[in-house]
């Protein structure tokens, strides 16, 4: 993803979720960034451009251990 897409994602996250969400550029991968809760790794957005629609999934494993 390019900067400007992984600020506005990251902008978007802070408003609706928590003002600590900081999202990060993936080495080696374009259409994907990593979502962390300040030092705390969340999951994986994605980027999918199908038929001229552009739009983001969030993809976010939680472990039984942590329930």
């Amino acid at each position: 993803m390019k900067p400007e897409e992984i600020r506005k994602l990251e902008a978007y996250l802070k408003r609706t979720f928590n003002q600590s969400m900081v999202v990060k550029a993936r080495p080696k991968k374009d259409e994907s960034a990593e979502v962390y809760l300040g030092d705390e790794f969340l999951g994986v957005v994605f980027r999918d451009e199908e038929d001229g629609e552009l739009s983001y999934n969030f993809s976010m494993a939680i472990l039984d251990i942590d329930l």
